[in-house]
């Protein structure tokens, strides 16, 4: 559920930059706020800075823009 809302969030595009730090930070309330679970590592990567862990984050959306 918090990662359908995350890619949804993203999906909109709310702002030129931060919708992936946004869409995260919303994931993570849901989680713990809602299910009192810990929050997602995401991978424990910088998804902002270029690089391999980037291109492996924006290539998930594409999946998921897709109905993967």
């Amino acid at each position: 559920m918090a990662v359908r809302f995350k890619h949804r969030i993203v999906l909109i595009h709310c702002f030129a930059n931060g919708n992936g730090r946004h869409s995260r930070l919303m994931a993570d309330i849901i989680v713990e706020k809602i299910f009192g679970q810990d929050v997602f590592t995401w991978g424990a990567a910088n998804l902002i800075a270029p690089g391999e862990f980037r291109s492996s984050y924006l290539q998930a959306l594409t999946a998921a823009n897709k109905g993967n």
